[in-house]
């Protein structure tokens, strides 16, 4: 988190405080997918169905808000990622999990390239490294049944992933033609 943002630990909270954090987390992330990471605070605590002061309280500035929604969905990438660890099929686990990276990007709109300007980097190289442990253990497993070719590293996928959202993020059918362009690139990493 940034210097300036300073949020409270969610397991030091009162019950309905975190509830109120959760839906305050749940509805920005909501709407940064919808209007991207400019979303207006007013509608997000209307969504919450909060006032802008509870909402003022928890997150006093709009990064600190941001940087909650992005780490929140990192982790939600890391637990799926952690849950396919024992799908019966690695490579497409890892494929699988490939499609959530995608979908967690277009969700994004903006919100990462907007973390990074003038950010905190430890938030940046958490959330990364998170991101590239994750994706690596699911590439190892795919990598130990030939479900992938040879030379094929996790940042190459990820690269590739963040590559396709770029290029869909602001097409009306963005994540159906960036879940094509996948399909299309997850072929290209199979083994011939």
């Amino acid at each position: 988190m940034s210097k300036d943002a300073v949020v409270p630990s969610r397991q030091r909270m009162r019950a309905d405080a975190r509830r109120n954090f959760d839906r305050i987390v749940a509805a920005a992330g909501t709407l940064i997918a919808e209007h991207g990471a400019e979303a207006s605070l007013e509608e997000i605590a209307r969504r919450a169905e909060v006032g802008s002061a509870t909402l003022h309280r928890h997150f006093p500035t709009r990064r600190a808000l941001l940087e909650a929604v992005f780490e929140d969905r990192v982790k939600a990438l890391c637990a799926k990622a952690d849950d396919l660890l024992t799908a019966p099929d690695p490579g497409e686990a890892l494929f699988t999990w490939l499609r959530a990276v995608g979908a967690h990007a277009a969700a994004n709109r903006g919100l990462g390239a907007s973390l990074m300007r003038g950010g905190d980097p430890a938030l940046g190289r958490t959330c990364h490294d998170m991101i590239i442990n994750a994706g690596e253990r699911l590439l190892a497993r795919a990598r130990a049944t030939d479900a992938v070719r040879p030379g094929i590293a996790v940042t190459h996928l990820l690269k590739l992933v963040g590559a396709i959202s770029l290029a869909t993020e602001q097409e009306p059918d963005g994540p159906a033609e960036a879940d094509r362009l996948l399909a299309l690139a997850i072929d290209g990493v199979r083994p011939r």
